[in-house]
């Protein structure tokens, strides 16, 4: 029974000191396997791999340091449980010395056992004691047992501690590396609104110059538009006034005729009348076929020219569609606030001149000198634009439609 025990113990002490010799090893096994397991599930860059190997050394340092320093401890503490393993050994030994030595004195008493109950009696009292030495010897190694499995517990919460610890360390490092790569995205983010910042409103700056360019361009054009208008409203009453003059004109050249023809019968009645020669009739019946507009001389054209107009439906229509987009064009002028538009602007205006021009040809005929000048004129600008002779005569080559 002693001899097992004994046995039991060495093999359970043999055991713990080479699970203690062992656990070095498969520590840093699993740390291994746990690193290699977290840079296979981590995609991480050759700077972080080098800052978490830096990491890791200094950690395993760290820990290194400290499983030594634990393990010297156990060291110690073997050794010391070695030393009572040896001193319950010697004193084992010394027990089964004693146990042969009785064994002997029992083989003794057996040959002398009527001389030796007595002594039999007392040996059998002290081996009882020896017993509860024993008993109380095996208490104590169960104790120590339990104690040593306690430690075992500890030292492998601790490692499951140490891991997680590593894995947590391993996980706020990543996230830091994620947050530096955040901020200098951020810091990129920033200075990319910035320069757009600065364009914008170097943009809005162009901008503005542009629109008060506009701004004084469309003044301008304003202000010839209003002389324009001015020298038309002029234009218009010396037309008037040439119309009136030329009211009282034909008042003078009917009174003159009458005049004539009261002379003419006196002439005839006091028998004084000459015969009239065809010439004289002809220069009668002139003034009255040549009082209309179209016989006017040459300083009361705009007159003719205004009376044409007004008596044509088709030209009155075709003056009425001009006068109505050059309002138009003059109110777009108003509301542009940007130069997206001045090509269409200018074309409209080309066209407005060029229906102007037009109108005025219609409206002296085939003799208006205005034939001539669009004759010679390019069909194109130097531009590649339609030029206003061109779309003058294109104008004038239009068929106008009846006005209903």
């Amino acid at each position: 029974m002693i001899q097992f025990a004994l046995l039991f113990g060495l093999g359970f002490l043999s055991a713990a000191l080479l699970a203690m010799l062992i656990a070095p090893a498969v520590h840093g096994r699993i740390v291994r396997y746990t690193e290699n397991r977290i840079k296979a599930t981590l995609p991480i860059s050759p700077q972080e791999v080098r800052a978490q190997r830096d990491i890791a050394r200094a950690v395993y340092a760290a820990e290194n340091a400290k499983t030594k320093q634990e393990l010297v401890q156990e060291r110690d503490q073997a050794l010391a449980l070695k030393l009572r393993y040896e001193n319950l050994a010697e004193e084992a030994r010394r027990l089964q010395s004693e146990n042969h030595d009785l064994q002997m004195q029992i083989n003794d008493m057996d040959v002398e056992a009527a001389d030796l109950r007595s002594r039999l009696r007392q040996e059998d009292s002290y081996i009882q004691q020896l017993k509860a030495a024993v008993e109380a010897a095996e208490e104590a190694d169960a104790a120590k047992g339990i104690l040593i499995e306690e430690l075992e517990r500890r030292l492998s919460k601790l490692s499951n501690d140490l891991d997680n610890l590593r894995i947590d360390l391993s996980a706020r490092d990543t996230e830091i590396e994620n947050l530096k790569f955040r901020i200098g995205s951020l810091r990129d983010e920033r200075e990319t609104l910035r320069n757009d910042i600065k364009l914008q409103t170097t943009r809005a700056k162009d901008a503005e110059a542009r629109l008060a360019q506009e701004e004084h361009r469309a003044l301008r054009l304003e202000d010839k538009l209003a002389r324009e208008i001015a020298q038309r409203a002029d234009k218009e009453n010396a037309l008037e006034r040439r119309l009136q003059e030329i009211d009282r004109l034909k008042e003078k050249l009917k009174a003159a005729n009458a005049g004539a023809r009261e002379v003419a019968r006196g002439a005839r009645k006091a028998g004084q009348v000459s015969p009239i020669r065809p010439e004289d009739k002809d220069a009668k019946a002139r003034p009255n076929t040549e009082a209309t507009p179209l016989s006017a001389d040459d300083t009361a054209g705009p007159v003719a020219v205004s009376e044409i107009i007004a008596a044509s439906p088709e030209l009155s229509a075709m003056a009425d569609e001009a006068h109505n987009r050059a309002r138009a064009l003059s109110e777009r002028l108003l509301k542009a606030k940007t130069a997206a538009n001045d090509e269409a602007l200018r074309d409209e205006l080309a066209s407005i001149a060029a229906t102007m021009v037009a109108l005025t040809a219609k409206a002296e005929g085939r003799d208006s000198p205005i034939h001539a000048m669009l004759a010679g004129k390019a069909s194109t600008e130097t531009d590649g634009r339609q030029s206003l002779a061109a779309r003058a005569r294109a104008i004038i080559d239009t068929p106008q439609e009846p006005v209903t």
